[in-house]
Protein backbone atom coordinates (compact mmCIF):
# COMPACT_ATOMS: atom_id res chain seq x y z
CA UNK A 1 0.00 0.00 0.00
CA UNK A 2 1.57 3.62 -0.90
CA UNK A 3 2.18 6.08 1.59
CA UNK A 4 0.00 9.46 0.70
CA UNK A 5 3.96 11.40 1.25
CA UNK A 6 5.95 12.50 -1.86
CA UNK A 7 9.13 14.37 -0.23
CA UNK A 8 10.78 14.55 -3.44
CA UNK A 9 9.83 15.58 -7.15
CA UNK A 10 9.94 18.43 -9.51
CA UNK A 11 8.79 21.66 -11.29
CA UNK A 12 9.69 23.20 -14.19
CA UNK A 13 12.02 25.72 -12.42
CA UNK A 14 14.55 23.14 -12.69
CA UNK A 15 13.57 19.72 -14.65
CA UNK A 16 9.93 18.91 -14.29
CA UNK A 17 7.49 18.78 -16.75
CA UNK A 18 4.74 20.91 -15.06
CA UNK A 19 4.66 24.09 -13.50
CA UNK A 20 4.74 24.18 -9.75
CA UNK A 21 0.66 24.85 -9.18
CA UNK A 22 -0.10 21.85 -11.70
CA UNK A 23 2.46 19.67 -10.09
CA UNK A 24 1.12 20.31 -6.75
CA UNK A 25 -2.87 19.90 -8.56
CA UNK A 26 -1.51 16.47 -10.36
CA UNK A 27 -0.28 15.47 -6.94
CA UNK A 28 -3.45 15.73 -5.29
CA UNK A 29 -4.86 13.93 -7.97
CA UNK A 30 -2.68 11.22 -7.15
CA UNK A 31 -3.57 11.00 -3.64
CA UNK A 32 -0.60 12.76 -1.82
CA UNK A 33 -1.65 14.54 1.35
CA UNK A 34 2.41 15.76 2.17
CA UNK A 35 4.49 17.25 -0.84
CA UNK A 36 8.02 18.78 -1.32
CA UNK A 37 9.01 20.47 -3.89
CA UNK A 38 12.64 19.58 -4.29
CA UNK A 39 13.34 21.85 -7.35
CA UNK A 40 17.23 21.33 -8.83
CA UNK A 41 19.23 23.87 -6.63
CA UNK A 42 16.50 26.59 -6.95
CA UNK A 43 13.58 27.78 -4.48
CA UNK A 44 11.95 29.90 -7.49
CA UNK A 45 8.87 27.62 -7.38
CA UNK A 46 8.21 27.12 -3.77
CA UNK A 47 5.95 30.44 -2.68
CA UNK A 48 3.81 29.29 -5.78
CA UNK A 49 3.38 25.78 -4.59
CA UNK A 50 3.08 26.43 -1.23
CA UNK A 51 0.01 28.53 -2.01
CA UNK A 52 -1.90 26.24 -4.35
CA UNK A 53 -1.42 23.61 -1.65
CA UNK A 54 -3.79 24.97 0.53
CA UNK A 55 -6.46 24.76 -2.26
CA UNK A 56 -5.71 21.34 -2.25
CA UNK A 57 -6.00 21.15 2.08
CA UNK A 58 -2.21 19.58 1.41
CA UNK A 59 0.29 19.63 3.74
CA UNK A 60 3.30 21.55 1.61
CA UNK A 61 7.07 20.85 2.93
CA UNK A 62 9.72 23.79 1.45
CA UNK A 63 12.37 21.54 -0.63
CA UNK A 64 15.76 21.73 -2.30
CA UNK A 65 17.85 19.38 -4.09
CA UNK A 66 21.26 20.56 -4.33
CA UNK A 67 23.98 18.90 -6.63
CA UNK A 68 27.49 18.22 -4.58
CA UNK A 69 31.15 16.85 -5.94
CA UNK A 70 32.56 13.98 -3.90
CA UNK A 71 35.26 11.87 -5.16
CA UNK A 72 34.73 13.28 -8.51
CA UNK A 73 31.42 11.92 -8.66
CA UNK A 74 27.85 13.86 -7.85
CA UNK A 75 25.64 13.21 -5.68
CA UNK A 76 21.99 14.94 -4.91
CA UNK A 77 21.10 15.89 -1.19
CA UNK A 78 17.93 16.78 -0.46
CA UNK A 79 16.89 19.54 1.93
CA UNK A 80 13.72 19.51 3.75
CA UNK A 81 11.91 22.21 5.56
CA UNK A 82 14.52 24.93 5.04
CA UNK A 83 13.46 28.48 4.70
CA UNK A 84 13.16 30.17 1.62
CA UNK A 85 14.32 33.18 2.71
CA UNK A 86 17.61 32.42 4.04
CA UNK A 87 20.61 34.26 2.89
CA UNK A 88 23.13 32.06 2.78
CA UNK A 89 21.30 29.66 1.10
CA UNK A 90 20.00 31.66 -1.14
CA UNK A 91 23.48 33.18 -2.26
CA UNK A 92 25.14 29.75 -2.07
CA UNK A 93 22.21 28.56 -5.12
CA UNK A 94 22.70 31.74 -7.36
CA UNK A 95 26.50 31.24 -7.49
CA UNK A 96 25.17 27.23 -8.92
CA UNK A 97 22.69 28.78 -11.18
CA UNK A 98 25.00 31.18 -12.80
CA UNK A 99 28.03 27.72 -12.65
CA UNK A 100 24.62 25.57 -13.97
CA UNK A 101 24.56 28.00 -17.03
CA UNK A 102 28.08 27.74 -17.93
CA UNK A 103 28.01 24.20 -18.16
CA UNK A 104 25.35 24.25 -20.44
CA UNK A 105 27.17 26.45 -22.60
CA UNK A 106 29.87 23.83 -22.42
CA UNK A 107 27.84 21.03 -23.51
CA UNK A 108 26.33 22.64 -26.18
CA UNK A 109 29.81 23.55 -27.44
CA UNK A 110 30.59 19.85 -26.97
CA UNK A 111 27.48 19.15 -29.17
CA UNK A 112 28.22 21.30 -31.95
CA UNK A 113 31.72 19.36 -32.65
CA UNK A 114 29.56 16.29 -33.58
CA UNK A 115 26.98 18.32 -35.75
CA UNK A 116 24.77 18.68 -33.28
CA UNK A 117 24.34 22.38 -33.56
CA UNK A 118 22.06 25.00 -30.45
CA UNK A 119 21.41 22.66 -28.20
CA UNK A 120 22.55 25.22 -25.75
CA UNK A 121 20.12 27.73 -27.27
CA UNK A 122 17.66 25.31 -27.48
CA UNK A 123 17.69 24.03 -23.75
CA UNK A 124 17.78 27.59 -22.98
CA UNK A 125 14.77 27.88 -24.30
CA UNK A 126 12.63 24.56 -23.22
CA UNK A 127 13.82 25.93 -19.26
CA UNK A 128 12.01 29.07 -19.68
CA UNK A 129 14.65 31.29 -18.16
CA UNK A 130 14.46 28.78 -14.77
CA UNK A 131 17.58 26.11 -14.20
CA UNK A 132 19.02 24.36 -16.95
CA UNK A 133 19.74 20.79 -16.79
CA UNK A 134 20.98 17.82 -18.83
CA UNK A 135 16.94 16.54 -18.85
CA UNK A 136 16.11 19.93 -20.76
CA UNK A 137 19.29 18.98 -23.22
CA UNK A 138 17.76 15.48 -23.68
CA UNK A 139 14.51 16.78 -24.70
CA UNK A 140 15.82 18.54 -27.12
CA UNK A 141 17.67 15.88 -28.80
CA UNK A 142 15.02 13.59 -28.74
CA UNK A 143 12.53 16.34 -30.49
CA UNK A 144 15.24 17.12 -32.73
CA UNK A 145 15.11 13.07 -33.88
CA UNK A 146 19.11 12.69 -32.01
CA UNK A 147 17.29 9.34 -29.56
CA UNK A 148 14.47 7.85 -29.11
CA UNK A 149 13.94 8.94 -25.72
CA UNK A 150 14.90 11.12 -23.18
CA UNK A 151 16.74 7.98 -20.68
CA UNK A 152 17.94 6.56 -23.95
CA UNK A 153 19.58 10.10 -24.65
CA UNK A 154 21.71 10.15 -21.64
CA UNK A 155 23.89 7.13 -22.50
CA UNK A 156 24.08 8.33 -26.03
CA UNK A 157 24.95 11.93 -25.44
CA UNK A 158 25.18 13.24 -21.90
CA UNK A 159 27.60 10.40 -19.93
CA UNK A 160 31.20 10.33 -19.53
CA UNK A 161 32.94 9.98 -22.77
CA UNK A 162 30.06 11.26 -24.78
CA UNK A 163 30.23 14.56 -26.60
CA UNK A 164 27.13 16.20 -24.27
CA UNK A 165 29.39 15.52 -21.28
CA UNK A 166 30.90 18.17 -19.35
CA UNK A 167 33.06 17.32 -15.89
CA UNK A 168 31.75 20.21 -13.32
CA UNK A 169 32.76 20.78 -9.78
CA UNK A 170 29.23 21.32 -7.60
CA UNK A 171 29.56 22.01 -3.92
CA UNK A 172 31.48 20.20 -1.13
CA UNK A 173 28.97 17.33 0.97
CA UNK A 174 29.81 19.62 3.96
CA UNK A 175 28.67 23.10 2.45
CA UNK A 176 25.47 21.69 1.15
CA UNK A 177 24.72 19.91 4.26
CA UNK A 178 25.58 22.66 6.16
CA UNK A 179 23.69 25.31 4.13
CA UNK A 180 20.95 22.91 4.60
CA UNK A 181 20.96 22.70 8.57
CA UNK A 182 21.76 25.99 9.27
CA UNK A 183 18.19 27.31 6.88
CA UNK A 184 16.46 25.61 9.64
CA UNK A 185 16.49 22.04 7.01
CA UNK A 186 17.12 18.56 7.00
CA UNK A 187 19.22 16.99 4.86
CA UNK A 188 18.97 13.69 2.89
CA UNK A 189 20.60 11.69 0.47
CA UNK A 190 18.62 11.46 -2.21
CA UNK A 191 18.40 8.30 -4.28
CA UNK A 192 21.74 6.75 -3.10
CA UNK A 193 20.80 3.47 -5.37
CA UNK A 194 21.51 5.45 -8.67
CA UNK A 195 25.40 5.96 -7.13
CA UNK A 196 27.95 3.82 -8.49
CA UNK A 197 30.23 4.08 -5.38
CA UNK A 198 30.86 0.43 -4.60
CA UNK A 199 29.65 -0.91 -1.04
CA UNK A 200 33.05 0.94 0.61
CA UNK A 201 32.49 4.09 -1.19
CA UNK A 202 28.87 3.76 -0.39
CA UNK A 203 29.54 3.37 3.82
CA UNK A 204 32.15 6.36 3.67
CA UNK A 205 29.71 8.49 2.33
CA UNK A 206 27.47 7.62 5.17
CA UNK A 207 30.12 8.11 7.61
CA UNK A 208 30.85 11.51 6.42
CA UNK A 209 27.31 12.60 5.52
CA UNK A 210 26.71 11.70 9.31
CA UNK A 211 29.49 13.27 10.52
CA UNK A 212 28.57 16.68 8.60
CA UNK A 213 25.16 16.42 10.33
CA UNK A 214 23.03 14.62 7.66
CA UNK A 215 19.98 13.12 8.98
CA UNK A 216 18.27 10.79 6.70
CA UNK A 217 18.48 8.97 3.12
CA UNK A 218 16.01 8.08 1.00
CA UNK A 219 14.93 4.44 1.14
CA UNK A 220 12.51 4.10 -1.20
CA UNK A 221 12.60 6.60 -4.15
CA UNK A 222 11.10 5.95 -7.82
CA UNK A 223 14.33 4.55 -9.02
CA UNK A 224 15.07 2.39 -6.17
CA UNK A 225 14.58 -1.38 -6.77
CA UNK A 226 12.50 -3.53 -3.90
CA UNK A 227 15.86 -5.33 -2.84
CA UNK A 228 17.16 -1.80 -2.80
CA UNK A 229 14.51 -1.05 -0.33
CA UNK A 230 15.80 -3.20 2.32
CA UNK A 231 19.62 -2.83 1.29
CA UNK A 232 19.32 0.95 2.32
CA UNK A 233 16.85 0.30 5.19
CA UNK A 234 19.55 -1.74 6.36
CA UNK A 235 22.24 1.26 5.68
CA UNK A 236 19.95 3.93 7.42
CA UNK A 237 19.80 1.33 10.93
CA UNK A 238 23.20 0.93 10.32
CA UNK A 239 24.04 4.60 10.59
CA UNK A 240 21.89 5.38 12.86
CA UNK A 241 20.40 7.66 10.17
CA UNK A 242 16.08 8.35 9.26
CA UNK A 243 14.43 7.00 6.27
CA UNK A 244 12.55 9.32 3.60
CA UNK A 245 10.67 8.60 0.34
CA UNK A 246 9.85 10.83 -2.54
CA UNK A 247 9.05 9.57 -6.80
CA UNK A 248 11.45 11.86 -8.19
CA UNK A 249 8.52 13.07 -10.24
CA UNK A 250 9.68 14.87 -13.10
CA UNK A 251 6.81 14.12 -15.21
CA UNK A 252 5.44 11.70 -18.39
CA UNK A 253 8.37 9.81 -20.44
CA UNK A 254 10.92 10.94 -17.97
CA UNK A 255 9.91 9.46 -14.34
CA UNK A 256 11.34 6.35 -12.41
CA UNK A 257 7.95 6.22 -10.77
CA UNK A 258 4.42 7.69 -11.17
CA UNK A 259 3.47 9.63 -8.04
CA UNK A 260 1.31 8.03 -5.82
CA UNK A 261 2.42 4.68 -6.33
CA UNK A 262 5.15 4.33 -3.97
CA UNK A 263 5.00 1.39 -1.52
CA UNK A 264 5.12 2.05 2.36
CA UNK A 265 8.65 2.22 3.81
CA UNK A 266 9.98 -0.99 5.09
CA UNK A 267 9.17 -1.93 8.80
CA UNK A 268 12.33 -1.10 10.64
CA UNK A 269 12.48 2.20 9.24
CA UNK A 270 12.44 5.47 11.28
CA UNK A 271 10.51 7.90 9.03
CA UNK A 272 12.47 11.21 8.43
CA UNK A 273 9.09 13.08 9.23
CA UNK A 274 8.61 11.36 12.57
CA UNK A 275 7.31 14.00 14.84
CA UNK A 276 6.09 16.47 12.03
CA UNK A 277 3.32 18.21 12.91
CA UNK A 278 2.27 18.27 8.72
CA UNK A 279 1.92 14.14 9.18
CA UNK A 280 -0.41 13.85 12.28
CA UNK A 281 -3.60 12.59 11.52
CA UNK A 282 -2.62 10.83 8.39
CA UNK A 283 -2.63 7.36 10.03
CA UNK A 284 -1.21 5.34 12.91
CA UNK A 285 1.73 3.60 10.45
CA UNK A 286 2.86 7.76 9.47
CA UNK A 287 2.98 9.89 12.54
CA UNK A 288 4.75 7.17 14.67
Amino acid sequence: MSDPIDLHCHSTVSDGMRSPQDLVAYAAGQGIKVLALTDHDNLGGLAIAREAAKLYDMQFIDGVEISVTWKKRTIHIVGLKIDPQNAALNQALNQVYADRDLRAQQMGEGLAKVGILGAYEAAKNIAKQNVITRVHFARFLVESGHAKDTKSVFKKFLVKGKPGFVDHQWMSLEQAVTLIKESGGIAVIAHPGRYDLGMINMLLLMHEFRKYGGTAIEVVTGSHTPPQYQQFAKIAHQFGLKSSQGSDYHGVGISFMEMGRLPALPNNCVPVWLDWPEVAGLGDGLAA
